[in-house]
This record gives structure tokens, C-alpha cells and sequence, in this order.
């Protein structure tokens, strides 16, 4: 596979830090596999740059997503919530709050994967949260939002026939940068950190009213 960023000390061999479900055998998947079986499957032939069989347990879309991961690979299995599957990192620091890869199986395929992103401006990284809340995607929002972040953002539902937000871009502050939303009767502030090198992420939003 291409080379990953590996943050936070040297990566070590993937096979020897893994804490993931057991190994899944070559057999068809049937159709009601448990959702960790398929993620497993998928997760293991990205591992072995394998994307003929990501291609048997992935739409083409879910598939390509996963080889652009930009991180090493995350060290432990978190389980599925219902439909998704996690994978997070022990010992690497990554943007967001996703911390990983998540990945959402339909039936025996993984139909949408979730990933850490590594985006090199703050005002990509308000744009790609801002675009998660329109559509109520809170994992896409995790992708380059702190779980803090999240969390204040989706307290309340984006409305499309309500405000029009406007971006006004990112200016400097203290340990990173204020990207600002303006809309009819106030404005909003995504606290960007991180850096060019690591990626940046919204650790925090504010509001002001007018």
C-alpha cells in the first residue's frame, strides 16, 4: 500500500499490535452476516493492499474510500454500534473525534467508510463539518470535529428553509484559527487546531447573537 503518515513515534508492525475480531476465513459472506464479520473482512484485505477482496464485501465507492486512508493503520476494534463498525487508534494522535475508521455494512457489503481526515486547511475543515451537520452525517462531522465540537453543533437540527449560513473565513487566535459562519441574527466560530503537517481539526464552535 502507499505510504501512511504515522504520528506520535515510531509505527510499529500492524500484526503485532492489533486487538481486532479473529480472522475471518476466505468463505462467502452471507446475507446475514454480522455486521462485524463484513467490517472485518474489509478491514483485513485493506491491511494486505488486497482491493480485489475489498471489492467482494465493499461497494466500489466504500472500497476506494479505505485505501485513501492517510494515518497508519488504527490498533484495536471498538465494536459495532447497530450497523457500524469501528476501528480506532491506541497510540496515535489523529484529527477529529472519529479517531479511525468507521465503516456502515448494509446486509454483506460495507456501503459508506468513515475516516480521519488529514486536511491541510482550517477553512477545508470548516467546510467539510459544516457540510456533515446539513446533512445530519455526524460521523462525516467526526471526520474533522472533536466529539466537544460535535456534540455543540448537532444540539441543534440544520433547518434548510432557516438561516443562510455565510462564510466570512479564518483568521489567527491563540493556538490556531477562528473560521466564522455569519447568518441572520447572529454568527458562529469554528476553533480550529492542529497544524499543515498533522491536520487540522475543530476542537470547539461558539455564537454570538447580533
Amino acid at each position: 500500500m502507499f505510504q501512511r503518515l504515522a504520528l506520535g513515534g515510531t509505527a510499529l508492525a500492524v500484526a503485532a499490535t492489533l486487538t481486532l475480531a479473529p480472522t475471518v476465513s476466505a468463505s462467502p459472506i452471507s446475507a446475514a452476516a454480522a455486521p462485524g464479520e463484513v467490517a472485518s473482512r474489509l478491514f483485513r484485505a485493506w491491511l494486505a493492499g488486497d482491493r480485489t477482496a475489498a471489492a467482494k464485501v465493499a461497494t466500489p465507492a466504500a472500497a476506494r474510500a479505505i485505501f485513501t486512508y492517510a494515518y497508519r493503520a488504527p490498533d484495536r476494534f471498538a465494536g459495532c454500534a447497530g450497523n457500524v463498525c469501528r476501528y480506532v487508534h491506541t497510540s496515535v494522535r489523529v484529527p477529529g473525534g472519529l479517531d479511525g475508521i468507521a465503516m456502515v455494512v448494509t446486509g454483506s457489503k460495507v456501503t459508506k467508510v468513515h475516516l480521519s481526515r488529514h486536511l491541510a486547511k482550517p477553512s477545508a475543515v470548516a467546510a467539510h463539518l459544516l457540510a456533515a451537520w446539513k446533512r445530519a452525517d455526524r460521523y462525516g462531522a467526526l471526520e474533522v470535529g472533536g466529539t466537544g465540537a460535535v456534540r455543540t453543533l448537532f444540539k441543534v437540527r440544520y433547518d434548510p428553509r432557516g438561516v443562510t449560513h455565510h462564510f466570512q473565513g479564518c483568521g489567527k487566535e491563540p493556538k490556531g484559527y477562528s473560521c466564522a459562519y455569519s447568518y441572520d441574527g447572529g454568527a458562529m466560530f469554528m476553533h480550529v487546531r492542529g497544524s499543515k503537517a498533522a491536520g487540522y481539526e475543530v476542537r470547539s464552535i461558539s455564537y454570538i447573537a447580533d
